[in-house]
């Protein structure tokens, strides 16, 4: 049986690139997306686009009940719609903090809500949630993208546990720097917070570091070959980390808080 899949997301970056390998590998593949006018030339590859604003209940009700109208199932979430905006704690307004906080958050919570019933009910499915190495390791002025990215870190953890017994997985995908828009909004959004407060020494040493990656960052399909495994294991790993990712986490877990703080501002600078 064909496993239909909604990705989230799918304007650009991760998404885009998932919902098109996952497309071409033979799924039924809706790509949602606030931005609906940004996915009709995915239809070109077998992808229907939907409309979908995580930050809208009425949106997402819509997205979820339009798909179990149509496909009356939905076998694998991929929760990868995500905002990655930086500035100081001190400098970010509590309204940019929530909005953050919904997007990377709230609404994947919500639409694992709804999704739930369906897979319970055909005892299979397959929940990925897009963290980062931004999920294991927090760096200075991204403290609200780094507590949500946290935050699916432990949700995931918890979700696993409680679903497992329904036949549905719960995978995490912990990407390093991909090619993507968000890095250039992150630094945008970093500048015009924080870039003329008191923080703008570490702002700019912060968004020099940031372009940096951004040479060394990996293309997105690298990531979407990543959530493919994911689905595709009978047993899949609990998380699968992109291999830009694993020499940063692995000294994470070697030294102390202390040194590796050292480490990270050594590279702001």
């Amino acid at each position: 049986m064909v496993k239909t899949v909604l990705v989230t997301g799918a304007s650009a970056g991760i998404g885009r690139a998932t919902a098109i390998y996952l497309a071409q590998r033979g799924y039924k593949v809706y790509g949602a997306a606030r931005r609906v006018e940004l996915l009709h030339d995915l239809e070109e590859y077998g992808v229907k686009a939907i409309a979908l604003d995580v930050t809208d209940d009425n949106s997402i009700l819509s997205c979820i009940s339009t798909i179990l109208n149509q496909d009356s199932r939905i076998d694998v979430l991929i929760n990868n719609a995500g905002l990655g905006s930086y500035g100081a704690l001190e400098d970010v307004s509590m309204a940019e903090a929530k909005n953050q906080m919904e997007i990377n958050l709230f609404g994947a919570a919500r639409l694992i809500q709804l999704v739930l019933p369906e897979m319970r009910k055909n005892k299979f499915g397959k929940i990925v949630n897009i963290s980062s190495i931004g999920g294991k390791v927090g760096l200075p002025l991204g403290s609200w993208y780094h507590a949500s990215k946290f935050a699916i870190e432990g949700l995931s953890d918890c979700l696993r546990n409680e679903v497992k017994q329904f036949g549905i997985d719960v995978i995490v995908i912990e990407p390093g720097g991909t090619k993507s828009e968000m890095i250039q909004n992150g630094t945008a959004d970093l500048m015009r917070i924080s870039g003329k407060t008191v923080y703008k020494n570490l702002a700019n040493a912060v968004a020099k570091s940031y372009a940096a990656q951004k040479e060394k960052a990996i293309e997105a399909v690298e990531i979407a070959k990543l959530i493919a495994k994911g689905i595709e294991s009978k047993s899949p790993k609990t998380r699968y980390i992109a291999s830009n990712a694993k020499p940063f986490l692995f000294i994470k877990k070697m030294v102390s808080d202390k040194l590796f703080d050292k480490l990270v501002m050594s590279q702001m600078k």
